[in-house]
């Protein structure tokens, strides 16, 4: 079961978030203020690792400016009450779906996805929809009973699990009647064989047992819910991920009084920074009852050190600011001049220390650098739970506010290598080196304008609200992408004051050769004043145009592959209002295709000849028209050819034909015919009317 979608409305700066999705790992981007760390705390109330959490309070998290009119509202019976602050999307996994459909039949489920909802209600109740469809499971239920033809009939007509128990009780009952008068008219007959007959007769009027045994079945399918209640309780929420939220005030304080700690334990009042302590005791598989009275000083050493060692030789894989340090606990009694909390006698403290062997120096945990802490403390509660063995979805709040840049890198290495494998993660930042470059899909913008906009906002357009699109993001916003790419931007990209924007390196071959070869007859080519600009695909370029459009400057256009698929994103460079329409220019208004690539500006024999012969030494034969398929696109149709005919040897890379042309623009120049060099004209002529 995988969290997809979350929703999250008036809880603190939240107005309405709007839907977004989440993915393996989902980047939460944001100013100070906007309302990150709003939205992961609704979520982790959905269904909380730690059971007491699971409660939403109207004086503390209902939007401060309008608590007041909903309290109203709420007791003049004008508005019901908000159930859901938070609701979040699941999707079931293969085993979960055919656990119910093995039980209930193929198409039970009508969708694959689950809806969970928590808000304001006085029980703070968890609410659940499972969309199901109650005829299949009627028509698997009665088909798989072994009811009597007739009964069974009438069973798979029902549409409902309580039209079926209707029918069934109503069944039972009308042949409990029949029973009762025919067994009495049996009973009158004088004739003993005849009255036997008429016995075994009206004992076939009875109910079957396979008929009884449905009708006891039934009613525990729906209950005083639903069916779709029912199947989350039996089959999907022992399933569903728990969540693990965790922030700097659960850094462990490095020290503790071991009795207060198991005062605070058995009152249900820990603070946040005793769960990671707790989490390292039960690592060293301990109990607090050993640590306050313990009857072995070695064994309870050795297990200390044991869970110590593991947490060090774990967190030293990923810190590579100093790979010197151990961190070892030590139980001594509480002596009078410890520090308050911890000098009661008669009990015992847990110290937390680090050995430094580069500098020969022992310090407390709590002296060391909080991303130390934050790191360690994390490892200790999050190993703990993952122990357990039961579902999670991590919940990271500015996981690297306290750390250097190289360890922020660090730390997305172990979300990635170590996290990302086994839970979901969604964490906050505005750190541009918590921003991982290559998986810009990762990231959602979160903006709040109130904290913008000096003029009132309609309520719609208040507060946090959470965008997919970084189209949406505003300048202070795109920030921290802007200075993740920035050193990815210094080694890929070629920026002048005029940028043409293409997605690949071929185009950067093409172009200039072809607008060379025109200049050198007398036509217009590509002005130099263009600085091409590849960005590695289409994907890509709604980020690039939004991050280098932000530089006031700088006079962008673009020039790329048009497929249908792409055609929402290529529009919305316009619409979005980052490039004006003239700006964005794909190669299938020159080709006049519904498809096209830089490749299909050139006439289709003339490229064949030029994979031809980049490719002569791997192709069986060469590739002829008659081989091609009838896509618009010549790359796909080559593509599909050589999957049925590889090469002999590699895989066919675009990027060869256009190196094979660029380094034989002499000879290959003369053979481009009229048409191909009309197509890259009038594009050129196109972009150079821009500057």
């Amino acid at each position: 079961m995988r969290l997809t979608k979350v929703q999250v409305k008036e809880f603190k700066s939240v107005q309405d978030s709007g839907q977004f999705t989440v993915g393996d790992v989902t980047c939460l981007v944001g100013k100070n203020e906007s309302g990150k760390t709003a939205l992961l705390e609704a979520l982790y109330r959905l269904n909380p690792i730690v059971d007491a959490d699971a409660k939403f309070d109207v004086t503390d998290d209902y939007p401060r400016n309008e608590v007041e009119d909903y309290l109203q509202d709420v007791e003049a019976g004008k508005r019901e009450v908000h159930h859901n602050a938070i609701t979040a999307v699941f999707t079931l996994g293969a085993n979960e779906v055919s656990a119910v459909i093995d039980d209930f039949g193929d198409g039970v489920l009508t969708s694959h996805d689950i809806q969970l909802s928590r808000g304001y209600g006085a029980d703070n109740s968890l609410y659940v929809t499972v969309p199901v469809d109650e005829a299949i499971a009627v028509s698997t239920l009665a088909g798989r009973a072994g009811l009597p033809d007739d009964v069974a009939a009438e069973a798979t007509k029902q549409k409902t699990l309580k039209a079926l128990e209707a029918f069934l009780a109503e069944d039972a009952d009308g042949r409990q009647r029949q029973f009762v008068e025919a067994q009495k008219t049996a009973n009158a007959i004088e004739d003993a064989a005849q009255k036997a007959a008429a016995l075994d007769g009206a004992q076939k009027l009875q109910e079957s047992q396979s008929a009884k045994a449905l009708r006891g079945q039934v009613p525990a399918l729906v209950g005083k819910n639903s069916f779709g209640i029912y199947i989350w309780q039996t089959y999907l929420s022992a399933r569903c991920p728990k969540f693990l939220y965790f922030d700097e005030y659960y850094q462990m304080t490095g020290q503790l009084n071991v009795q207060k700690l198991k005062e605070r334990e058995a009152s249900k009042t820990l603070l946040p920074s005793d769960r990671p302590m707790l989490g390292l005791i039960e690592l060293a598989r301990l109990k607090l009852d050993e640590l306050t009275a313990p009857q072995n000083t070695q064994q309870l050493k050795n297990k200390l050190q044991g869970a110590s060692n593991h947490l060090s030789q774990k967190i030293l894989q990923y810190w590579s600011q100093n790979k010197h340090l151990h961190v070892q606990f030590d139980l001594r009694p509480a002596l009078p001049k410890d520090p308050p909390e911890m000098n009661q006698a008669g009990t015992m403290n847990l110290w937390g220390e680090v050995y430094d062997s580069a500098h020969g120096a022992t310090l407390r945990l709590g002296t060391r650098s909080k991303g130390f802490i934050w790191f360690f403390s994390f490892l200790a509660w999050f190993s703990q739970q993952r122990r357990h063995g039961i579902p999670l979805v991590l919940l990271l709040d500015e996981p690297g506010l306290v750390l250097h840049a190289s360890a922020q890198g660090d730390l997305l290495d172990y979300i990635e290598k170590e996290l990302k494998p086994h839970h979901q993660v969604l964490f906050t930042t505005h750190s541009p080196f918590m921003v991982d470059a290559k998986n810009f899909d990762r990231v959602r913008i979160v903006r709040d304008r109130s904290m913008e906009e000096d003029d009132p906002l309609l309520k719609d357009e208040r507060g946090t609200k959470v965008f997919t699109d970084v189209l949406e993001a505003d300048n202070d916003s795109l920030f921290p992408l802007q200075g993740a790419l920035g050193y990815d931007i210094a080694q890929t990209l070629f920026v002048g004051p005029n940028s043409l924007i293409v997605e690949g390196v071929s185009d950067l071959l093409y172009l200039p050769s072809v607008s060379a070869f025109l200049q050198s007859n007398k036509r217009e080519g590509l002005r130099d004043e263009w600085t091409i600009t590849p960005v590695g695909g289409s994907d890509k370029v709604p980020t690039f145009v939004a991050l280098l459009g932000s530089q006031k400057k700088l006079k962008i256009a673009t020039l790329i592959d048009f497929q249908k698929k792409d055609q929402q994103l290529i529009e919305n460079l316009y619409k979005k209002k980052l490039l004006a329409k003239k700006n964005v220019k794909t190669f299938a208004e020159f080709t006049g295709t519904k498809e096209a690539d830089m490749e299909d500006m050139f006439d289709r024999q003339f490229f064949l000849d030029l994979v031809n012969a980049e490719y002569a030494a791997d192709l069986d034969r060469p590739i002829a028209p008659a081989d091609l398929g009838q896509h618009p696109r010549i790359l796909v149709n080559i593509e599909e050819h050589l999957r049925a005919n590889p090469l002999k040897a590699g895989v066919f890379n675009h990027y060869r034909p256009a190196r094979y042309f660029a380094e034989n623009i002499g000879a290959l120049g003369p053979k481009l015919d009229a048409a191909t060099l009309d197509r890259f004209e009038a594009a050129f002529k196109i972009l150079n009317a821009l500057l």
